[in-house]
């Protein structure tokens, strides 16, 4: 806000700006909201019309993909690049391929990416990128000449201290793999300019496990703050993808049950707590999330399969969506509520919606943001960085140690700028510590 805006100014001029771009406003709305009493205290962040900057990307890359399938047809997508804010640091968020991927998903999570990486206080702003492309069904030597003519384009928009892609959904290690070595190729220069790589090749420890371990961390945490721990809570897990799977083999570790993993088209459900075993072989098998988890149905162990169904209809004691944005809605946090549920921790770039997250702080029950508690991987991928940069790579223990360090300072921002009206609220608490830390940036370094 300027010295003439109001809050209500600055959401009508950006809604009218973005139209369409329903993900953006919401994720724009909530900050916005959170942090307008401390534009209103600061005279720098109105004269610097902070807010209406941050609701504009510094740039938006859109290009034509062009390559070629098996059957030597050509085959056009689209691909981005929103690189949001550079601030603090290079650009750095992920690289997701899926057939929803548009403009307006990836501004709203460039926007999240810059106050998310904030948190972590690492040198390191906000961006994400993608395309429509949907590799399931395809061979791996279409993913691969995909990757290369996405890269073709992309690389010129990007580099170590420029823009540092990572993976995001459907690209994982061999994505990753396809995309650098092109970039090697086209640059001739081997450079950290994404991570997420494979170990062989300037990759880092704990970086797969990162998001997952992370965000067990946070959840630690959060029941630390309330003088419990993880031992024997049960837990609710969506998803069946790398976050999903990881944070439920940390919880196993910790000593929690966790009672569900799912997909787009069910829940699998085992009352007396999944084994670290039954985990992996999720992981290891082949195959959709659906059919990875139905491979793991033993109905002689407890196991069911519940087709259509969400995991929220189950009384446990920690909830943790780790599969899309909005997948838990308001009737979904009522259920939750009304199942005993103690605390939220979202592993997805905002899985709640609006309205869920009301009913939670309406019942007083912590919910942690994503920017906050999935902020483990961008961390390791940080770390990454600073490996990268430094010819050097650290230890599995050293680098998870370092995890641990950088989500109990997370949590630790989220008290200390959470706390309204005798209440806590972990949204308000992450957005103000980051936006603090990314507006001060902006003021210091002029108009640009």
């Amino acid at each position: 806000m300027s010295d003439q805006d109001t809050l209500q100014d600055v959401l009508d001029w950006v809604c009218a700006r973005a139209e369409g771009q329903e993900e953006f406003i919401e994720a724009f709305t909530e900050v916005a909201q959170d942090v307008s009493a401390d534009v209103k205290a600061n005279a720098s962040f109105q004269s610097h019309a902070i807010l209406r900057r941050l609701s504009e990307p510094d740039r938006i890359i859109s290009f034509r993909v062009v390559w070629e399938d098996d059957e030597h047809r050509v085959q056009v997508n689209r691909g981005w690049r929103v690189q949001h804010c550079n601030a603090i640091g290079p650009y750095k968020g992920g690289i997701r391929f899926h057939p929803t991927v548009n403009e307006s998903i990836l501004k709203f999570l460039a926007f999240e990416q810059t106050f998310k990486n904030a948190l972590t206080g690492l040198p390191i702003g906000g961006g994400k990128g993608g395309s429509d492309f949907d590799p399931r069904g395809r061979s791996d030597a279409e993913i691969m000449r995909f990757c290369q003519a996405f890269m073709t384009e992309l690389h010129r928009h990007i580099g170590e201290r420029t823009d540092v892609p990572a993976g995001d959904i459907n690209v994982g290690s061999r994505e990753i793999g396809y995309l650098f070595g092109q970039y090697r190729r086209l640059e001739n220069r081997f450079a950290g300019t994404m991570t997420g790589k494979d170990i062989e090749f300037g990759g880092s420890h704990v970086r797969v496990e990162a998001t997952g371990y992370g965000l067990v961390y946070f959840v630690q945490e959060m029941l630390k703050a309330q003088d419990e721990d993880l031992d024997d809570k049960r837990i609710l897990i969506s998803g069946a993808g790398n976050v999903a799977t990881h944070a439920a083999l940390k919880s196993i570790e910790q000593g929690g049950r966790v009672l569900t993993l799912s997909s787009s088209q069910g829940v699998l459900i085992c009352e007396d707590g999944f084994t670290a075993e039954q985990i992996e072989t999720v992981m290891d098998a082949d195959g959709s999330s659906t059919e990875r988890l139905k491979s793991l149905l033993d109905e002689e162990a407890g196991m069911q399969w519940k087709e259509d169904a969400q995991p929220w209809d189950i009384d446990a004691d920690i909830a943790l969506p780790c599969a899309t944005q909005n997948e838990l809605d308001e009737t979904a946090a009522q259920t939750l509520v009304d199942h005993g549920i103690q605390l939220i921790a979202e592993g997805a770039n905002m899985p709640c919606t609006a309205e869920a997250i009301d009913v939670f702080e309406a019942n007083d029950i912590p919910h942690a943001p994503g920017k906050a508690s999935n902020a483990g991987g961008v961390a390791l991928s940080g770390l990454e960085m600073h490996q990268n940069a430094q010819f050097s790579q650290l230890s599995f223990s050293h680098l998870d140690e370092e995890l641990k360090q950088v989500m109990a300072s997370i949590h630790q921002q989220c008290l200390q700028f959470g706390q309204q009206d005798d209440k806590l609220s972990y949204r308000r608490g992450a957005n103000r510590a980051a936006f603090e830390r990314v507006a001060k940036a902006l003021v210091s370094q002029g108009l640009f």
